[in-house]
């Protein structure tokens, strides 16, 4: 009897250690999979507020006009292509398509600029790059998480979607990360290019 004891308690031990370690994956993968819902959140609530700047945008400066006379255009060809095959005809209005968002480029880009001024609260990544950019030290992602919650206290900044968003900078290279040990520190692209230029004068004064 005691042997099957002993092997019952190592099955025991065995499913318990089993069990465990999927907990374990489990809970990692829930928190991996909500820091990129956070982020892709926080993205989608930036480009709903863009789309109503550009919205407002348009209507202010009657930019239905040439919409309009884009798609007059695109209706007058249509008959003309009734005879082409129809992969020939949904690569023209493909092309189409894309040179007409080539043409609301330059006033995303506008808009994207004048937004957090219209609205006063600007996104998550134009406030870790303007803080970032006025630190002279690297900061870590609870440091900024932490500052960040500091001087907006009505938006709730988490340090796991600040992580994330810091991420996709460094992957753009508008920010650079440095490792102190198991430590991660961030520091802004134009810090470090600003600080280059400085030993010139002196140069230029010896």
């Amino acid at each position: 009897m005691s042997e099957v004891q002993a092997s019952s308690t190592e099955l025991t031990s065995q499913y318990i250690a089993q069990i465990t370690g999927d907990l374990e994956r489990n809970t990692k993968e829930q928190e991996r999979i909500g820091v990129e819902v956070e982020a892709l959140q926080e993205q989608l609530r930036t480009l709903q507020h863009d789309h109503t700047v550009l919205v407002n945008m348009q209507q202010a400066l009657g930019g239905a006009s040439p919409a309009s006379e884009a798609a007059t255009k695109t209706a007058v060809s249509v008959p003309r292509q009734a005879a082409e095959p129809k992969r020939s005809r949904s690569k023209k209005t493909a092309a189409a398509g894309a040179g007409k968002a080539a043409t609301k480029k330059p006033a995303a880009e506008a808009s994207s600029a004048k937004a957090p001024k219209a609205a006063g609260k600007p996104s998550l990544v134009d406030l870790i790059r303007n803080h970032l950019k006025q630190q002279n030290e690297p900061r870590s992602a609870a440091e900024i998480s932490s500052a960040l919650t500091q001087a907006h206290p009505d938006r709730t900044i988490k340090t796991t979607v600040v992580r994330t968003t810091v991420e996709g900078l460094v992957a753009k290279s508008h920010a650079h990360r440095t490792k102190q040990g198991s430590s991660v520190f961030y520091t802004a692209a134009t810090a470090t290019q600003s600080a280059e230029p400085e030993p010139q004068p002196e140069a230029v004064a010896g």
